[in-house]
């Protein structure tokens, strides 16, 4: 029997490659921020198949959520890829490459945030994670988003060069995944739930 390409057996004793061949620990900073990125996609994704149930494949934010898988995947494989370490008054080599993500990423998500926050009613309190199912999973994607932009920072804070934008999308998707959350009840007429 043909062995199946599912496993390699390389990273039997704890290591992992990197894009280029590199080795490094499974539980290196650099593997802990992509892990949490790869992590938070997979929520992505969850998040737009309630989505799709709730309010149509053709809502606005289910095409936004499968633009933001695709950022994801990127992110994941910029923050797979080595880079120079850096000193915090050292430049960046000209010859390094940024994500691919785009001004244009950041500010669709912002203008997507404009959009559900003027249609839900104004928020004077703290709020639980709850309501809808839906909501629900998007307040578990908004958590493990803000653990994979504090993985991202430690992996800045060890010297290697993070590019801006990487924590610039991570943070405003953050603040989308909560809005979104807060929209999906209200759409299905559940209301926030209060603190205290």
């Amino acid at each position: 029997m043909k062995k199946s390409m599912l496993y390699t057996r390389t990273g039997d004793r704890g290591t992992t490659a990197l894009v280029g061949g590199s080795r490094v620990a499974k539980n290196s900073p650099r593997v802990n921020a992509y892990g949490s990125v790869d992590e938070l996609n997979a929520h992505i994704g969850l998040l737009h198949a309630h989505v799709c149930l709730t309010a149509g494949e053709d809502a606005d934010d289910a095409g936004l959520l499968l633009r933001v898988n695709a950022v994801m995947f990127s992110l994941g494989a910029y923050l797979a890829t080595p880079s120079p370490v850096c000193g915090p008054d050292e430049p960046v080599p000209a010859d390094v490459k940024g994500p691919a993500v785009s001004e244009d990423d950041v500010e669709m998500l912002e203008r997507a945030i404009d959009r559900l926050d003027a249609s839900v009613p104004p928020q004077k309190t703290f709020i639980l994670p709850g309501g809808t199912v839906a909501a629900s999973v998007a307040h578990v994607a908004r958590t493990v988003c803000r653990r994979a932009e504090r993985e991202v920072l430690t992996l800045a804070d060890t010297g290697e060069y993070v590019h801006p934008m990487v924590t610039r999308y991570i943070n405003r998707l953050s603040d989308y995944l909560f809005i979104l959350a807060r929209s999906l009840n209200h759409l299905a007429g559940v209301p926030d739930i209060p603190w205290p």
